[in-house]
């Protein structure tokens, strides 16, 4: 089969994963938020070094079906809220003490839109509408708005349809410096006003800056003479075309690659209930899959705005690889400022001034100043000692080594609250530890919480870009039922199948050849869901007195996808060291740790901690009392035996 090629654009490091139907071929590249083009060639250009044993970008490209591509561009966006100011039209003034109504949405609202409020009557004449409908959009461009959203009437869109008419005629697309307009019911039936303005003013703040960049990779892409299109990765697990992918639904999409492969993890091991911790360069993602299911929220939201659109539970925490390790007040705090890649952690040498837990595992010795990302660089300890005595040590007024050992404390115990809340029986429960930083706290975190069994895939650097490996390219569709009948849901049912056969067909396949999956959706007035059952073409939709039903359609166009190992029963062997290495357990204490690299390790391999285990581009740390074990699959099985 052609290579699927997966990435996962982090905001310290950029992963990226390669498979040809039989093996993975994975590396990494630190993320350039300057030019993420550049980072998105650099790590295609480094993968392909691996593949064939020298660069060869062309070969690499002209031998791959698909690139699925997961970015955090959108919500490095939204946290930096670098993007387009947004106008909003309406025709009730009270919208605006609706979309402020708790402090995230106040706060959110200010930054994108602030005063930019424009207020009509659409049931004035047609002359009277027209005249005011321009005199609102020149001053909301007049006062700095890029694109405006329309949000007038009820979710049926026939009041905004008539300005729309408007509009297009006085504003035509083709004039230069025509402003874009996004209309509430043409993006989502959601009947929930807010919730229907607020998706459409995210998905307007994110859509240029995502245009702009995914563009500019497919055009670098085309001039590789690359026929196959880029795919994006969306936060609903399924990827599309960048002509055919919603701004919004990229947002958060890496978490959701994350817990994909995690529930591919607990079918593999047979596992009832496993938390993902995937610690990166710059947050700690958390999810849940229970009995097969990903945890997921019908409407989602965005920094505590809700949305209209699905999202999978994931909780983020300001704590990773390169989150700042400071003493504010007398003690310890980690994060939730990060130094990302840019000017990164001290040890790294490009300039960083604070102290992370990346310095830490440095100078503890957990971590090889030759080996860190596969010996792509060496880490510098003595920049490392400067940091950590000069603005960790010295505050607390204790020697380097005391602080190390308190730094890492305050690091699991941070880590630790990021999931406590998700535990629900700590007896049942797995964690999943991966991400470049993860395996190093696992142990640790997992035992403050009560937690017994961690599970590190082999894949842990790159688990996110591995769990696009579950994609499958895809696009959903929902509409309202105006009313309940056989009659109205055969028109909506229709209408759905038009638009995914041209949806489709523009992604390269045939309506005919996908798979389609039908569903009423009922709710309550105020959105709550009250159901979801199977429709087939001809059914009188099943809704009741007081509620609201919808249609909505699935349709997917299968990818391969990886099979991986089983958990099974081996005999026990001892597992084989590569070496030590010399690892503080106490202030005045260094012992002599085993290392192991997992690679080199035959299925059921077993030790007890304290060890290292060396894995591509990540170093586990087992701790005292906690014994290892490679499963069939060649992950990393540790049971606190405590």
């Amino acid at each position: 089969m052609q290579r699927l090629i997966n990435i996962d654009n982090g905001g310290t490091l950029t992963d990226i994963c390669v498979w040809d139907g039989q093996d993975f071929t994975y590396t990494k590249t630190l993320t350039t938020p300057f030019d993420l083009s550049k980072c998105l060639f650099d790590g295609i250009t480094k993968a392909s070094e691996a593949v064939y044993g020298a660069a060869d970008i062309e070969a690499l490209l002209h031998s791959t079906r698909h690139i699925r591509y997961s970015t955090t561009q959108g919500t490095n966006a939204l946290v930096e809220r670098k993007g387009p100011r947004i106008g909003l039209i309406t025709d009730d003034p009270a919208v605006v003490a609706e979309l402020r109504s708790t402090e995230s949405e106040a706060s959110l609202f200010d930054d994108l839109i602030g005063g930019r409020v424009a207020t009509i009557d659409p049931r004035a004449d047609e002359e009277s509408l027209s005249f005011d409908l321009v005199q609102r959009v020149n001053k909301l461009t007049t006062d700095g708005a890029a694109r405006i959203v329309v949000a007038v009437g009820d979710s049926g869109g026939s009041d905004e349809r008539l300005l729309r008419s408007i509009l297009l005629r006085r504003f035509p697309r083709h004039l230069l410096g025509s402003v874009p307009i996004l209309y509430s019911w043409e993006f989502t039936a959601d009947r929930v006003r807010s919730r229907r303005i607020w998706s459409g003013v995210i998905n307007a703040f994110l859509h240029p800056t995502m245009e702009r960049f995914l563009y500019n990779a497919e055009d670098r892409l085309r001039s590789h003479r690359v026929k196959n299109p880029l795919l994006i990765y969306r936060n609903d697990g399924a990827s599309s075309r960048v002509a055919k992918s919603v701004a919004l639904k990229t947002y958060s999409s890496g978490p959701r690659g994350g817990l994909e492969g995690t529930r591919a993890l607990a079918k593999a091991y047979g596992l009832g209930h496993v938390l993902m911790i995937d610690v990166g360069g710059t947050t700690t993602d958390v999810g849940s899959v229970k009995n097969g299911r990903i945890a997921d929220e019908r409407r989602g939201s965005v920094k505590g705005v809700p949305i209209s659109f699905p999202m999978s539970d994931v909780h983020s925490s300001g704590i990773g690889g390169s989150s700042v390790i400071a003493v504010r007040d007398g003690r310890i705090t980690v994060g939730p400022e990060s130094v990302g890649a840019a000017p990164g952690p001290a040890c790294f040498g490009f300039g960083g001034k604070s102290a992370t837990i990346t310095d830490v595992n440095l100078l503890l010795g957990v971590l090889d100043p030759t080996t860190y990302l596969d010996g792509d660089f060496s880490l510098d300890a003595e920049r490392s000692k400067a940091v950590i005595t000069a603005t960790v040590a010295e505050p607390l007024g204790v020697s380097l080594e005391e602080a190390l050992l308190r730094m890492e404390a305050a690091y699991f115990a941070t880590v630790a609250n990021a999931f406590a809340d998700s535990i629900e029986d700590a007896a049942d429960t797995t964690i999943a530890a991966f991400g470049g930083a993860g395996p190093m706290s696992a142990c640790g975190a997992a035992r403050l919480n009560g937690v017994k069994t961690v599970l590190v895939p082999k894949l842990a650097a790159v688990f996110s870009a591995f769990g696009i490996s579950f994609s499958d390219i895809g696009q959903n569709y929902e509409a309202g039922l105006p009313e309940a009948s056989a009659a109205t849901a055969a028109a909506v049912h229709d209408s759905l199948l038009e638009r995914a056969e041209r949806d489709m067909f523009q992604e390269g396949h045939e309506l005919a050849s996908c798979v389609l999956q039908w569903s009423v959706v009922v709710e309550e007035q105020d959105g709550t869901l009250v159901s979801e059952i199977p429709y087939a073409y001809g059914d009188d939709p099943s809704v009741g007195t007081d509620l609201h039903g919808s249609l909505r359609l699935t349709v997917t166009a299968a990818l391969p996808h990886v099979e991986l190992a089983g958990n099974e029963t081996l005999a026990p062997r001892p597992a084989v060291a590569s070496g030590v290495r010399r690892v503080r357990s106490s202030p005045d204490q260094v012992e002599d740790v085993p290392v192991y690299s997992l690679v080199e390790q035959q299925p059921g391999a077993t030790a007890m901690g304290p060890a290292l285990v060396e894995g591509p581009f990540f170093t586990a740390r087992v701790l005292e009392g906690w014994q290892l074990h490679v499963t069939a699959g060649s992950d990393l099985l540790l049971t606190d035996t405590r």
